[in-house]
């Protein structure tokens, strides 16, 4: 459960020929780039009482001017768009305190509860199955390369090998890989929270206060009571547990819970959180090397909780919609972009920052490079890096509208 596993920081600084690699849908046809119903960083639609398409739906209270005809919310869009954003820093520079900042993954569990929630008012086997194809045939895509790379440098694979097929535990790998291979812990985890979200569902809704709070009981039982076995088995349930508040906080918001309760009670709760998520980490970096809340599952977990529960209580109590951001059409583009992309951005952007290690390394044999570009720095490797991304998101990002019966397109 180290740095990698959960965004972890894997900093890009050795030569290009270590691992190679990278805590997800595309838009229905009649919404072009709107992020689909995938392992990924999800979207939100309309509540009830507004158009929209059969696919992913999000919270009920949101603006109808903030969101197009497609149903986009842009507050969740633009959190989903920071949440990447920030991944992909973390990635990078390999930041202790990025996780503090933004606790990216509790975010994109959030959002995917908010929208399972909506989603299943569906038929919970139809839903399952559309998260199901939406989110494979990205990963089989990009898994390909990855594990062909693998057995050109020495991989012998065994019977694991079907969790390329479907990331019901961790793909095996070898080491040379194990930048790619490890970001899949999120796929994992989200495949998971999809199979069992239709019991977490019912069972929230018989008391969603109550199941809410008692949420963080599982991290609390495997922290002081018992540890997991230090296998796939037990990797996976630690994870389930680290965000099981978070996207039962998306059921929360779905149903409305959240816009109920009394703000100082929310925020007492939450400060109160995230403040027991920091000491904890603060006091145990002698256990983890780090106070990196990557590295401690229980003050990832806290922290989280008390975060997220803000942001998204902000968007339930207040209604923020972020509406504004449709006068920056560009910039609404991007977010827009990243959303539709969101499994591509995710999948591919380590491998973008270790391709830009080599590539930058051709740039010294340029005089007129060496002398007037910073080809040390890591800010420079980070620009590269993104524009390698963008590279991706126009070779690869079709294979989400291909998985979501869409028709290909270079850019949503």
């Amino acid at each position: 459960m180290g740095s990698h596993r959960r965004g972890g920081p894997l900093p890009v600084t050795g030569p290009a020929p270590t691992p190679v690699a990278t805590s997800p849908g595309t838009p229905p046809a009649a919404e072009p780039g709107v992020l689909s119903d995938t392992a990924r960083l999800p979207r939100v639609e309309p509540g009830p009482g507004l158009r929209h398409e059969p696919g992913p739906v999000g919270a009920t209270d949101a603006a109808p001017q903030a969101r197009r005809a497609g149903g986009r919310d842009r507050y969740f869009d633009t959190l989903r768009t920071v949440a990447l954003v920030r991944v992909v820093t973390y990635h990078t520079f390999g930041w202790a305190w990025a996780g503090m900042v933004l606790p990216s993954m509790g975010i994109m569990f959030a959002l995917a509860g908010t929208l399972m929630a909506k989603s299943l008012e569906r038929p919970a086997l139809t839903v399952i199955r559309s998260r199901i194809r939406r989110l494979l045939p990205p990963f089989w895509f990009w898994g390909f390369f990855v594990v062909v790379a693998m057995l050109i440098h020495g991989w012998m694979p065994d019977w694991r090998i079907v969790y390329w097929i479907v990331p019901l535990g961790d793909p095996p790998g070898n080491a040379w890989g194990e930048q790619a291979w490890e970001i899949l812990w999120y796929l994992r985890t989200y495949l998971w929270f999809v199979l069992l979200s239709p019991l977490l569902l019912r069972v929230f809704r018989l008391a969603p206060v109550a199941v809410l709070v008692l949420s963080l009981a599982p991290i609390v039982v495997f922290q002081f009571f018992w540890q997991p076995p230090d296998d796939r088995f037990g990797v996976g349930l630690l994870d389930l547990a680290t965000y099981l508040f978070c996207w039962i906080l998306g059921f929360a918001h779905r149903d409305g819970v959240l816009q109920r309760l009394k703000p100082f009670a929310v925020v007492v709760l939450s400060l109160a959180a995230i403040g027991y998520g920091g000491w904890y980490a603060f006091t145990h970096q002698a256990e983890s090397g780090s106070y990196d809340l990557d590295d401690i599952p229980y003050a990832q977990a806290f922290w989280s909780a008390g975060f997220v529960t803000l942001l998204m209580y902000a968007k339930a109590r207040f209604g923020i919609d972020f509406a504004w951001l449709a006068r920056f059409r560009r910039l609404d583009r991007i977010v827009r972009i990243f959303n539709a992309r969101a499994v591509t951005i995710y999948l591919w952007h380590e491998l973008a920052l270790i391709l830009a290690i080599p590539l930058i390394d051709q740039f010294w044999n340029v005089p007129a490079f060496e002398t007037y570009l910073p080809l040390e720095s890591q800010w420079f490797m980070f620009g590269v890096g993104w524009i390698l991304i963008g590279v991706f998101i126009l070779l690869c990002g079709w294979v989400e509208d291909v998985a979501a019966k869409a028709k290909p397109r270079l850019l949503p």
